[in-house]
Order: structure tokens, then sequence, then C-alpha cells
């Protein structure tokens, strides 16, 4: 009942979704390896050597506008080590929506080793391998590819595992739950214990990956900020206005007095400043250590005096906006460092694993010679699909809040609910047309 029905959903969504699937994993694997490629290839732009005192950070800035004289500076980022370079982020026309000019200036002389296009933080090397996951250098057509993918790994992976573990009872049977039966026979029933045990191992970094992924797709994303939204839980920003009535003085404490006042509050490591909006604002310095710990405290700065004028302590944040902040670095391999990369890379394989495991079992379903009896053609077909019908087996108790759950979910996730709509019209118009040609009257 429930479980052939669940299995057949599981069947077809691996065919029709499986290609998906397995683009996900491939870019997502290249992913891994950027951060190494990354200091491989801007080891210039990113590291100097230390000798003496550091310049000014308004010397820097200086020198920065002078590298591109026609961007407008937009933030300022300081290196949490004596070796780092610091990074001036420019808005210059002519660049590509989302991306900046970044100048690289060694603090140490001021001199400048060089600008970047780069994408939020990441460099470009960064940014082409993660577009290339998120929508394969397509734009807004190509995000379509990952959010279905995302859509559909929790499905796959929740259906999977209760298929796998659903019938598992004794010390055996258990065993063969958790293991691959490397000493089966060759053939479908070998390759479906590699697909279920290792299935079985990934499946909590598979959904999360799947839960991650969908907080920024284009649509499902935008239902979660909705849900986020509707219970309080979306991250906050600290309030650069300025608290005071009277005008500005005309003093300004500049880049270096900002950080001397968010030190003395107690910021950290990475520091990045933006500059104020206009005139009633104020500078703000946000932390930028998404490694473990986690540290995003940001404060603001009032240019006329070098006060903090309001802070924003990260351990004050909503429990959604911490789990979402924590959610979206381990996606990205930043919040355990090479741990995380590493667990990344093998959840990867998995996925890839997985998908091609699911098209061989269906390529040994197939019929063949020897299945179809003497004088059969031998042409390659299709493997068979499970069993129909089985939904109608289904207590209507069960059936019914599951079409309830099912509809919401397709509401909330369309690229859910759009394949699962073309499965069910599929799935039904063939088994209609099954049933006409078994009792069409014979010579018709």
């Amino acid at each position: 009942m429930v479980t052939s029905t669940l299995l057949r959903l599981h069947f077809y969504a691996g065919i029709v979704i499986g290609p998906f699937l397995l683009v996900a994993a491939v870019t997502g694997l290249l992913y891994t390896a950027t951060p190494q490629l990354e200091q491989a290839l801007y080891q210039h732009e990113l590291k100097v050597t230390p000798d003496g005192p550091r310049d000014s950070l308004a010397s820097q800035v200086a020198a920065a506008k002078r590298a591109v004289p026609d961007g407008t500076p937009v933030s300022v980022t300081v290196g949490a080590q004596d070796d780092d370079s610091t990074r001036v982020v420019f808005e210059q026309p002519g660049l590509r929506e989302g991306y900046t000019r970044t100048a690289f200036v060694d603090p140490y002389s001021h001199e400048v080793l060089g600008t970047l296009e780069t994408y939020d933080q990441w460099l470009p090397v960064r940014a082409w391998f993660d577009d290339l996951h998120r929508n394969l250098h397509l734009g807004d057509l190509g995000r379509n590819y990952s959010e279905i993918a995302a859509s559909w790994l929790w499905v796959e992976v929740a259906g999977g595992l209760v298929l796998w573990t659903g019938a598992r009872r004794s010390r055996a049977r258990l065993r063969r739950t958790l293991l691959p039966q490397t000493r089966a026979p060759a053939g479908r029933r070998r390759v479906r214990s590699w697909h279920g045990a290792v299935g079985l191992w990934a499946a909590a970094g598979l959904l999360g990956l799947s839960a991650t992924g969908l907080t920024w797709s284009a649509y499902a994303g935008e239902s979660v900020s909705a849900l986020r939204e509707a219970f309080d839980s979306t991250t906050p920003a600290v309030s650069a206005e300025l608290p005071r009535a009277d005008p500005p003085s005309g003093k300004d404490v500049g880049y270096d007095g900002a950080v001397r006042a968010a030190r003395g509050a107690g910021l950290d490591g990475v520091l990045v400043v933006t500059p104020p909006a206009g005139a009633g604002t104020g500078y703000t310095v946000k932390e930028n250590t998404r490694s473990w710990p986690v540290r995003q405290d940001s404060v603001a700065v009032d240019p006329a005096t070098g006060e903090v004028t309001s802070t924003l302590r990260f351990a004050d944040y909503p429990v959604a906006a911490k789990l979402t902040r924590w959610g979206i670095d381990a996606h990205m391999g930043l919040l355990f460092g090479l741990a995380n990369q590493i667990a990344l890379a093998l959840l990867a394989l998995a996925l890839i694993a997985l998908v091609l495991w699911g098209y061989r079992m269906w390529w040994l379903r197939r019929p063949t010679r020897a299945r179809a009896g003497p004088g059969a053609r031998s042409r390659p077909r299709p493997g068979r699909a499970p069993a129909a019908g089985g939904w109608r087996r289904i207590p209507g108790a069960v059936l019914a809040p599951a079409v309830l759950v099912t509809a919401l979910l397709a509401y909330w996730l369309p690229w859910f609910g759009i394949p699962l709509a073309l499965f069910l019209t599929a799935d039904l118009t063939l088994g209609a047309a099954r049933r006409r040609r078994r009792t069409r009257p014979a010579g018709e």
C-alpha cells in the first residue's frame, strides 16, 4: 500500500530528477576545492610581508581610489592576520549585477597589489564555481535546475530511508541495512545493497544540504523568507541611524576611528567597515568570521565623535537566524574549515554514486531474452517500473492527510509541486491506457 506507492514515486523521481541531482553533486564537488584554489591563484593579492607599523586605513583607501578612479567605495575589509592585505570594495560602472571591483592594498606600504572583479566576498574563481553550481552560468533560468535538485533531494532521501529501513527487524537484517553486502553475487541485489547502505549513512548530510539549499533558492527561498518574517525570525542588522538630533559637526573619524571604536567594543578578527550611507547615518563595522565559532557581531559608529551608537551581538540573533547562518556556512564549506570541505566532498561523491547506482538498478530490471522466453527479440528496453495502483489501497485516514500535506508543500515549494503534478498526470494517463488495453475485446 503505502510502501508500493512510495517505491513508485521514488523510482520515477529518481529517473527524472536524477540528472539534476547529478549535476548539482558534480558542481558542488568542484566548489569544495575553491578555498585552496583562491589561495593558490591570488596569493599575490591576498598576502603581504609584514614590514613595520601599518599605514592608516585612510591612506590605504586613498591609494585604492587612485587605482579605481571611477569607483565608489562601499566597504573596507581589514584582515585578521598580520600578513593579510586590506580589501577596498568599489561599485563601478559596467560591472555585472551583484559584482564589485576590489582593490587589494598592502597595509604597510599602501601599495595596491591588484584589482579583481568580485562577487560579495568571493574572488573570481570561487564566484565562477559558485555561479556554476547555482545556475550553470544561465542566470535566472539556470537557477531552476538547482531549485529542482534541492526541492527533490529531501524527498528522495526520506523516501529511500523509509523503503530501506522499514522492514528491517532481525540482527542479520540490521547488519545488511547498515553495511553493503560486498559478498553478494554481482547484480541488482549487490547494487541495491550499496545504494541503500550508502544512502543511509549519507542521509543526514544530504537532508541538510537540501534544506539549506532551499533557503536561498529563487521561489522556495521566498517562501522560507515569508515564514521567517511571519515568525519574526529574520536576520537582524545593526541600525546605522544616528540618535542625535543636532546637525553633524563636519568632523569625521574615518575608517580608522570606526575600527578603533569597534575594537574597543570587543569586535575581533576580520572586520568589514561600511561608510555612512548619507546624512544622519554612521559607519557600520561587522565581524566576518564565519568559521566556528561564528563571529558576526556588529556596531554602528558616529562619524563625528567616534562613539558606538548601536551594538548587535550574534548571541542575540533569533534562533532561526542563527540556524540559517550556520546552515548556509556549512553548505558553503566555511563553518569548520577543511573538515567541512572534506565532509561536503564525501557527500557529493555519495550522491553521485547513489544516482548512478539508481540508474544501474533500473537497467538491471530490464526485460532480457532469458526472462522473456525463447524466440523473444533482445533489443534493449528500459527496466520495468514498480507496480501501479498501490495508492488505491491506502486507508482514507492516511491518504487524506498525506494529500493535504503534499498540497501545502507543493504550494510552498513550487519546483516540488510542478514535477509531482507531471508525475501523477503521466502515471494516471498511462495506467488508464493500460486498463483500456486489457479490457478491450479480442479482435478489435
